[in-house]
């Protein structure tokens, strides 16, 4: 199978490589969850970014060596890491009492507020048409949250925020640029994240800030404890997948262009609604349902209108 897989075309292998990696990153937000009940985020988080680091600079050594980290900008890869956290940390705290299937599909907003944004920080244009992508993923999203029937869960806007930082690093990355390598870029995120979290750790590792009232300010700032050994494997296999599936999703994009990529990481969502009822019994309502469809139907729809863009500026070339 993988001779199949080398003597395959690019794309193919593009595409091969972004379904693996994304069946990692959703395998290691269910871990993620499955620890949230006993220890703080930070915690996890720090376990999970000291093992990727270790894989990232394995891989730092294959593509050139210590010397590729040395960058032009070191502020703006701080500045990247600490939005990748924002909207990693927005992300996995709602999964302390959300659903992994409907956090994931609210995280998928990304797409949608990279469109909104670009507008005012990139100066880009967009039709009536993606605005009105844009307005039916946002409408997915209340649907979802359900105001005004007594069900709604202000906890969703976590993964709302967590969808923001993400565009917001991605506009950041679009009107700057980044010419380093995908693992100069992945080292910069994790030691970002060690640092957070061994001072978030400093401040609160005692728990003082948790009263246990709210699951979520509880799951944030509750009392550091050494794992036991399963959970700590447990920790050490979510750094394990974050670094194996970081590094398949950027050779993807690396191999192929992102409007033929970033469609297939719609595969998140089965794959949430898989993992969570094998491991929690979530199955998602018909309401719930319809918001999913409606925000990722929205995000496809804004990917397959940048396609065509991309094919008509080419064609006008």
């Amino acid at each position: 199978m993988i001779s199949a897989i080398r003597s395959s075309s690019p794309r193919i292998r593009a595409i091969l490589c972004v379904l693996l990696g994304i069946v990692f990153y959703t395998a290691n937000d269910s871990t993620i969850k499955w620890l949230s009940g006993g220890y703080p985020l930070h915690e996890i988080v720090l376990f999970r970014a000291a093992v990727a680091l270790g894989f990232t600079l394995i891989i730092v050594q294959l593509e050139g060596g210590f010397s590729i980290l040395r960058v032009r900008r070191p502020g703006l890869h701080i500045l990247r890491g600490l939005l990748v956290m924002c909207a990693n940390m927005g992300f996995f705290l709602g999964l302390a009492t959300l659903p992994l299937a409907e956090n994931t599909a609210i995280f998928f907003l990304a797409p949608l507020f990279i469109t909104a944004l670009a507008v005012p920080i990139l100066g880009e244009r967009a039709s009536a048409l993606r605005w009105a992508a844009v307005l039916t993923g946002f409408l997915g999203v209340v649907i979802m949250v359900r105001p005004g029937s007594g069900v709604i869960q202000i906890t969703a806007l976590l993964p709302v925020g967590g969808a923001l930082a993400y565009a917001l690093m991605q506009m950041m990355t679009r009107k700057l640029g980044v010419r380093d390598k995908a693992s100069t870029l992945a080292f910069y995120v994790h030691a970002t994240y060690i640092v957070a979290c061994v001072s978030i750790w400093t401040i609160a590792g005692d728990g003082r800030f948790s009263d246990g009232s709210d699951p979520t300010i509880d799951f944030l700032f509750r009392r550091w404890i050494w794992p036991g050994n399963d959970d700590l494997l447990l920790m050490v296999l979510a750094g394990f997948l974050v670094a194996m599936a970081g590094y398949l999703v950027s050779q993807a994009y690396r191999l192929s262009e992102a409007a033929v990529i970033a469609p297939f990481e719609y595969l998140a969502l089965p794959l949430a609604v898989f993992w969570g009822y094998q491991l929690w019994g979530d199955l998602p309502d018909f309401i719930s349902v319809l918001g999913m469809v409606l925000i990722a139907g929205s995000g496809l729809f804004v990917f397959y209108r940048e396609t065509m863009k991309g094919r008509s500026l080419a064609g006008r070339r």
